[in-house]
């Protein structure tokens, strides 16, 4: 089923139950009026008539059959009939001489406890009125055929169920048109995403002010299409740096080997290749390795191996772990004031990449100060595990800020260095990976400060 067809279905079977309920509620209260309108006129017959019984002196019965004959009550079918309280009748007058009302005994009970009792006989309705004045007392029945009333309420009845099928009708027909318009803006939509495809995922979809729901839409679809065409970008540029970066040593293998076949040589000469060679493919291995950490870090969190982490530890660990990769970089660790429970230093996640995230940045603050020295700080604040990492080299340049994290980006020191640009996007891809931020502070030839914030294990278990 088609969306407008859910739309014109959804608006009739609303305005259908509107008019339901409307034409029932007219329906109920003209049939209540009515109702109540032939209670009060018989009942007022019935006094009448009762009032006038009870003066026998100056209304006798023929008299009193005169004075109902003449009263004009726009109903059919009119009888009046009056009983003792020996349930006799004393008194009768009818349209038709030869008609009578038909009920049980028990009526005329009911009707001496002092409430009207309202009845039907045949096509005809009553009401049973008990009378009293002084030493008088009888049970009145007045019982007539509402022609006209009843008229008018099945005409009001043909009316409302006319206007409920128009109605109906109208809302169908209101429904589709209405639904067509409402979903124009959504082709629109669909056939300007439709154009799009890799090869122009620089096209946007028109926006207006309007601020509706396709307003915000199409806003919606735009920024999705910026971060596809942010990814695809950072692919792109991945694949080429990343071919670069694997073409470069095997470029230099196979020149080195070449030439070395080219003709004899000796044997120092054949160790000088085979030691280059041996370091073209350490880098090589090198590279490979951690694009395997990269992609690990950039794919499904739920892959991962998940488990409660302590901070602490890890950071604990690290200077015996850079010590090994230099015997001249250094690690300061510095622990402020620690929160008791232990959970405040846990974290959800995977240790060894965790170990990979901080010490890449670490061997970053050491590689690129002069005293190869990086400071690192541990604190917990509102659930919050954060870890400064401090050195005091060249910094970064406002302008780099942006990239630093991009991957193979380097900064303009790079060639004081070796490295593949890899670490710090590495670092930043884990930490995101975690639910966590990574954030950088720098002043040129001042030293940098790169802040890594964590959500403790204690507040992920409060918010589940």
């Amino acid at each position: 089923m088609s969306v407008r067809i859910k739309i014109t279905t959804l608006f009739a079977l609303i305005v259908m139950v509107i008019l339901m309920l409307v034409c029932a509620s007219v329906y109920y209260f003209s049939y209540s009026s009515r109702l109540n309108n032939i209670k009060v006129r018989l009942t007022n017959w019935a006094i009448t008539t009762g009032k006038l019984l009870s003066q026998s002196a100056v209304f006798d019965q023929q008299l009193v059959l005169k004075i109902d004959a003449s009263t004009t009550l726009a109903m059919k079918d009119k009888t009046v009939q009056a009983y003792d309280y020996a349930n006799n009748r004393k008194y009768i007058y009818s349209d038709d001489a030869s008609d009578s009302v038909l009920f049980d005994n028990s009526l005329l009970d009911k009707a001496r406890t002092g409430h009207d009792v309202y009845f039907t006989s045949g096509n005809r309705e009553g009401i049973a009125h008990h009378f009293t004045d002084k030493n008088f007392g009888m049970v009145i029945l007045a019982a007539a055929y509402d022609e006209e009333g009843i008229r008018k309420l099945q005409q009001l009845k043909f009316i409302l169920l006319l206007s409920f099928a128009g109605g109906i009708l109208i809302a169908i027909a209101a429904g589709y048109f209405f639904s067509k318009q409402l979903l124009i803006p959504l082709r629109k939509i669909a056939d300007e995403v439709n154009k799009i495809s890799v090869q122009n995922l620089e096209e946007r979809i028109k926006t207006s002010n309007s601020k509706d729901e396709w307003d915000y839409l199409s806003a919606t679809l735009n920024e999705l299409l910026n971060r596809l065409q942010e990814s695809f970008d950072i692919h792109r540029r991945f694949i080429s740096n990343a071919s670069h970066e694997l073409l470069t040593p095997l470029t230099s293998i196979s020149s080195q080997l070449e030439i070395s076949l080219d003709r004899d040589r000796e044997a120092k000469e054949y160790r000088e290749v085979m030691g280059s060679v041996y370091q073209d493919v350490y880098r090589l291995g090198k590279l490979t390795q951690t694009l395997l950490e990269f992609a690990r870090a950039s794919g499904d969190p739920g892959g991962l191996e998940i488990d409660l982490v302590r901070v602490d530890e890890i950071l604990l660990a690290l200077p015996g772990e850079i010590a090994k990769l230099n015997k001249a970089y250094r690690v300061v660790l510095v622990f402020g004031e620690l929160p008791e429970e232990d959970e405040k230093l846990l974290v959800f996640g995977n240790e060894a990449l965790l170990i990979t995230a901080i010490k890449n940045i670490v061997i970053n603050a050491c590689k690129y100060s002069d005293n190869h020295l990086a400071e690192v700080k541990l604190s917990c604040y509102h659930n919050v595990i954060t870890i400064f990492i401090k050195d005091e080299g060249k910094g970064i340049a406002e302008a780099e800020k942006e990239n630093i994290f991009q991957p193979f980006y380097r900064a303009d020191n790079k060639h004081m260095h070796q490295g593949f640009g890899l670490g710090l996007s590495l670092a930043h891809q884990i930490i995101k990976l975690h639910k966590g931020q990574i954030s950088l502070e720098s002043i040129v030839n001042k030293g940098a400060v790169f802040s890594i914030m964590l959500p403790s294990a204690g507040s992920l278990l409060k918010s589940t």
